[in-house]
């Protein structure tokens, strides 16, 4: 056999190729504009190579033809050449080269209709066209019958709805006749056992391919969901996307990062993505028309470009490929992500120069896997957003921390000096009845002050995150002792106080001054808002490693609806009750930071206009 110049025809096993020039090639070499491809990336698995292999050998030891070429349709432009048998040489040329079936078709126009084989005599062929292929060495026999090296025999295999599916060429009849009409009933019985065998081969390509994506597809989402930052989630599904798509690198561009209309540009392995600025801006407009359409885009230089459907123009078409190319990328997927009727931005996914074209199962996994990153993307920028809403809060809590510490130490030596004076002119110096009068109410106003400045800077003490708390065994019978003897008011009042609990074991861990400030206003409180001859009553118990400290009153109680801001720094119940007592709201916020600086909890129970009682648990020592 030899390579000889020969009219570009299909009767070259399924291989047409675009061919400019009609150089001749040397045995193995691969003809311009087809794309070859390695045999564990072409198919899905060794099963449907075999399983073709079986259907060409099959026609070449049974049909009386000595070569036989099985081609499968891979897109809607070419088919490729699956399986060869009868003849290395034509094997080593053709297999897993890519035929556009235009060509094809366009050859199949000047055809003898034989069933399902159709025979394209050479005599038909126009001798001036240049190209090349392979062709059989041998002297054609005498006769009108005889085969010539330039026929072409070939049958279109279809699925069940009609669908193109592949092709099954043969040549070089063992007899080197054309075959007569019972040979041509044989040959069309072969014919319709390889579509059968073809399509279930096909099916199983498919559905195999579809396993292989899918399990891919199940691993990015699940590696995507567990990380919250873009970057490190684009490392880890990287070799996800690498297997499963058969890529050989990936990118994600997410558009408005910052909430500012500000993106990013991710690559999986850590590399900088440099995009011109007009290409970036193609990106985002065509990501967006694309999300709105749910499709993928695909750009390869095997894939013709398509005005129908476009989000691109022609000229940015071709730009983007001139871009690719320099790149080393010979084709990618355009993945639009998105949540909802947003686009959050793309993912790319690239293959090689000379790699094989993408399947239809991988363009419908990658809009899935667009649709699960949409969603991933959305859940870490909102957690990036609310880490920094929490920052800023507590930014915020700090400045306010500070700035009551502040005032209150600024405010804590005037008062101080105020008070002085006031003593010292009402016992120096006589005055009269109304001088007195109004000396004693700024006494009073000056004394008040003096509690909320002491209140506010306790409350930055206890508040401060970086000041350390202190523990040690504090014996909290002691503690409530200390402060229900200091109680004066509760005399003033007439309300009766009570202490019950067995004091043994009743140690806590903590701070003793911040404890003995902590029973002092839960007692103040529950005194201030009970009525003459009511009983409040303070009880300590032990729960297993926790020491409960209970203060219950017979007072006013407390509205529902104060009671989510019962804790609240400043606030005052709007009952008229509570408004008749004097008081700066920070009692209860007090309470509320130690107990949380003591790794405690607080409860409160409360019906209004018969008591509350507020429960506290310490941590034992």
């Amino acid at each position: 056999m030899s390579n000889e110049p020969r009219a570009e025809s299909a009767h070259d096993l399924g291989s047409v190729a675009l061919e400019e020039h009609g150089d001749r090639l040397a045995p193995g070499d691969q003809p311009t504009g087809v794309l070859t491809v390695d045999e564990s990336t072409s198919w899905a698995d060794g099963t449907t190579h075999e399983a073709l292999l079986v259907i060409a050998e099959g026609i070449t030891q049974l049909a009386g033809f000595d070569v036989a070429a099985v081609s499968v349709v891979r897109d809607s432009q070419h088919m490729q050449v699956m399986a060869v048998a009868g003849s290395d040489e034509a094997r080593d040329i053709l297999l897993g080269t890519f035929t556009p079936i235009t060509r094809l078709m366009e050859e199949l126009e000047h055809a003898e209709d034989w069933g399902m084989f159709q025979f394209v005599p050479h005599e038909s062929l126009d001798p001036e066209s240049e190209s090349w292929g392979w062709v059989p060495d041998f002297e054609p026999a005498s006769g009108p019958d005889a085969w010539h090296p330039m026929d072409l025999l070939v049958a279109p295999l279809y699925g069940p709805n009609g669908e193109l599916r592949g092709t099954l060429s043969i040549d070089c009849p063992s007899d080197g006749r054309r075959p007569d009409e019972a040979h041509r009933r044989i040959l069309n019985r072969y014919a319709e056992q390889a579509a059968r065998a073809l399509y279930i081969a096909v099916e199983r390509e498919a559905f195999a391919e579809q396993v292989r994506v899918l399990s891919a597809t199940r691993e990015v989402v699940r590696n995507a969901a567990r990380e919250r930052n873009i970057g490190v989630m684009l490392d880890k599904i990287q070799p996800s996307l690498i297997e499963g798509f058969r890529s050989i690198g990936s990118w994600i561009h997410t558009f408005d990062e910052d909430g500012h209309g500000l993106g990013a540009i991710y690559a999986g392995d850590g590399a900088r993505v440099e995009m011109p600025e007009h290409l970036i801006t193609i990106a985002e407009r065509a990501a967006a028309d694309s999300w709105r359409a749910q499709q993928v885009g695909l750009v390869s230089r095997h894939q013709p470009y398509s005005p129908r459907n476009a989000k691109v123009s022609e000229e940015e078409f071709q730009e983007i490929l001139r871009f690719l190319e320099g790149i080393g990328v010979g084709s990618l997927l355009f993945v639009p992500m998105g949540a909802g009727r947003e686009c959050l931005g793309s993912l790319v996914l690239t293959r090689a120069l000379g790699d094989s074209e993408w399947t239809p199962a991988e363009v419908d996994a990658a809009l899935e896997v667009g649709r699960d990153l949409g969603r991933a993307v959305l859940n870490a920028r909102a957690l990036d957003r609310e880490r920094e809403l929490v920052r800023e809060l507590k930014a915020l809590d700090d400045y306010k921390t500070k700035l009551i510490a502040t005032l209150s130490h600024e405010l804590k030596s005037p008062l101080a000096a105020m008070l002085a004076n006031i003593e010292f002119l009402q016992e120096t110096v006589e005055l009269d009845t109304g001088a007195l009068a109004v000396l004693a109410a700024v006494d009073r106003g000056a004394v008040r002050l003096v509690r909320v400045v002491e209140d506010l800077l306790l409350l930055a003490k206890v508040g401060d995150p970086h000041l350390p708390l202190l523990t040690r065994p504090v014996n909290l019978p002691d503690v409530v002792e200390d402060v229900v003897n200091l109680a004066a008011i509760a005399d003033q009042r007439r309300v009766k106080l009570s202490v019950d609990g067995e004091p043994a074991q009743m140690i806590a861990a903590g701070d003793p001054a911040e404890l003995d400030i902590l029973v002092t206003n839960l007692l103040s409180n529950a005194i201030k808002y009970s009525g003459s001859d009511s009983i409040v009553t303070i009880t300590l118990s032990r729960d297993e490693a926790w020491i409960v400290l209970s203060c219950e009153d017979q007072g006013i109680g407390i509205a529902p609806a104060d009671r989510t801001q019962l804790f609240r720094e400043f606030f005052r119940s709007e009952l008229p009750e509570v408004k008749a007592q004097p008081g700066t709201g920070l009692g209860l916020t007090i309470v509320d930071r130690i107990v949380t600086r003591h790794l405690g909890r607080i409860e409160v129970e409360s019906v209004l206009g018969h008591g509350s009682t507020f429960r506290v648990f310490l941590p034992a020592a």
